[in-house]
């Protein structure tokens, strides 16, 4: 009992360690899983830290809101370039429809909360719950603590924001999988192996017969001497690479005996000796025109695999298969593509489409790897070097810009600097999708700002609003659970109907845009697993930048709508 009590007094007069616990033991929760679910981070952080929080710890709200700023920016930072090009291009359709499903979420609860007569601190944790989303706790908190009200009653609403928000996550997470992924099919009347298999025959159309990949494969590297006069000597690169009529490069020269740079402009001699790559049955003419020999230095090739992040205004929008007919892919193929901040991965389709802000995984040789780098983006390799001026200039412009007030029928209307954080990193990650060498925020940053930011807000949520969970609990009572049911379940029975009738999506899109619309890769890799095949993802990453910022902004909005 005393090292019990020596602990309690210690956390209590050192409250950062009791920060800490409850990311150790709430990170620990998130991850057990029971089949196919588990609680995930936030929630097993919120109530390791409402559990912590009943010995009665204070800490200061600044820490809160300086890691929940810090998470805010990264959020918009990931999703930038796909929300804009949501709003500004041939993603508008999905990007409307994800306004209009948040929209729906937002008043799902608003009848909910008026219904029920619930204040706004039960409002916001039903949002936040009930369509997990959690930074949107954040924002609503602000919204609290300017509202005309007492500090008793203030702090009485943002207590009562975790007990709502823990008793409808359970229900939000898995009933929005199992209503996309076993309901949404029914809905729509389909079955969703079968039009996979139809989308993804689609998508393939121009491709090899044993796919786009395997194609690459085929290619072989082989060196010839020159010997005959006017059949290539005296061609050009260029010249002698279209002999064929098939696709065949050259990939080095060696000439008196030294290998030696050369480009398409080259003329080749009689001696020179080339490495030329190719499908077999091509290579097999050149052995017509010149002699094979064994060169195993000039067969030397360096390859590498790169990622590529995508930003240029060419690619943006070419169809891989297009892109396969451009000479500078020669010996490069594709195997993989990421998309969004939470870096999806997309099918690697002969018709699928390539995004600014995508990151690519490409594979051949280093020199036309370097070439495609040049012509599409730059390598993303692995850096651990945060551009902080970057960071800390975003979210202070931001914070300034979201700390205007502007007066609307006496009402006082602002972003507030959280809200002004989460726009400057959605400006800030648009312009580096196509001016990269404004600065780095690397994966694993970003990772941190994303994951740790937000469960450091949440850890003292729950540790503050510890000692009074219970009699909330008790206040709130159990019919809490069937609104935040009723506020998961209208928006996503809808979706897939107004896909369907109003914005006429492909079933295999449509079911891929409802996961992105409320922010749910859960639901969709639920999907994706009962229908044997990732194709959903292709919809999902639009509306879930468009859903992720409007859902978040949410947090703000119900709050004024119920004050």
């Amino acid at each position: 009992m005393v090292a019990i009590e020596w602990i309690f007094s210690t956390l209590r007069d050192n409250p950062e360690l009791s920060i800490f616990l409850a990311l150790a033991v709430g990170y620990w929760i998130g991850g057990v899983k029971l089949g196919s679910f588990s609680l995930g981070t936030v929630t097993g952080t919120l109530l390791a830290g409402v559990l912590i929080g009943q010995i009665g710890i204070e800490i200061s709200p600044q820490i809160k809101s300086i890691f929940f700023m810090m998470f805010l920016f990264a959020v918009g930072f990931g999703v930038g370039p796909q929300f804009v090009r949501g709003i500004a291009s041939d993603g508008l359709p999905q990007a409307i429809f994800a306004v209009l499903i948040s929209i729906l979420c937002l008043l799902a609860v608003y009848v909910a909360a008026v219904i029920a007569g619930y204040g706004p601190g039960i409002a916001a944790g039903l949002l936040a719950g009930a369509h997990t989303i959690s930074a949107s706790i954040g924002l609503a908190t602000d919204a609290i603590n300017r509202l005309d009200a007492t500090p008793e009653e203030i702090q009485q609403q943002l207590d009562l924001i975790p007990v709502a928000y823990a008793i409808t996550y359970l229900f939000g997470t898995v009933g929005t999988g199992w209503i996309i992924a076993f309901l949404g099919p029914k809905l729509l009347r389909v079955n969703i192996e079968e039009e996979c298999k139809r989308y993804e025959k689609e998508m393939s159309a121009g491709a090899p017969e044993d796919g786009m990949m395997s194609a690459w494969h085929k290619y072989i590297v082989r060196a010839y001497e020159i010997t005959t006069p006017g059949l290539i000597a005296g061609k050009t690169v260029d010249e002698a690479e279209a002999t064929s009529g098939d696709r065949i490069f050259l990939e080095n020269l060696r000439r008196n005996g030294s290998i030696i740079p050369f480009d398409g402009d080259t003329v080749l001699e009689v001696g020179d000796i080339v490495a030329v790559s190719g499908r077999h049955e091509s290579l097999v003419e050149w052995s017509n025109r010149a002699k094979e020999v064994p060169d195993a230095e000039l067969l030397n090739i360096p390859v590498e695999s790169v990622d590529v992040f995508v930003t240029s205004k060419k690619a943006n929008g070419m169809k891989l298969i297009d892109l396969a007919k451009e000479s500078i892919a020669r010996g490069v193929y594709v195997t993989r593509i990421r998309r969004g901040s939470m870096g999806v991965d997309i099918p690697v389709y002969a018709q699928t489409e390539l995004h600014r802000g995508d990151i690519v995984t490409i594979n051949g040789s280093k020199k036309h790897v370097d070439e495609v780098i040049d012509a599409f983006g730059f390598a993303d390799r692995p850096t651990s070097v945060t551009d902080m001026v970057l960071v800390g200039a975003g979210i202070v412009i931001g914070g300034l810009i979201g700390a205007i007030t502007v007066p609307v029928h006496g009402i006082p209307i602002t972003l507030s600097t959280s809200g002004g954080a989460l726009i400057a990193g959605l400006v800030i990650g648009w312009l580096r999708s196509f001016m990269p060498k404004i600065g780095s925020v690397p994966s694993a940053t970003l990772w941190f700002m994303n994951s740790v930011g937000l469960n450091v807000f949440i850890a003292v949520v729950g540790i503050t609003a510890g000692p009074t969970f219970i009699a909330g609990l008790k206040s709130v009572g159990v019919e809490i659970f069937f609104w935040g049911l009723f506020a998961t379940s209208v928006p996503m029975i809808l979706a897939p109907l107004i896909g369907k009738y109003i914005f006429k999506f492909d079933p295999v899109i449509n079911l891929g845009c409802c996961g992105g619309a409320r922010t749910s890769t859960a639901s969709v890799a639920m999907l994706a697993e009962i229908a044997k095949s990732n194709a959903p993802m292709l919809g999902y990453t639009v509306p879930y930048a468009v859903s992720n910022t409007l859902l978040t902004l949410w947090g703000m909005f119900i709050v004024m709508m119920l004050a």
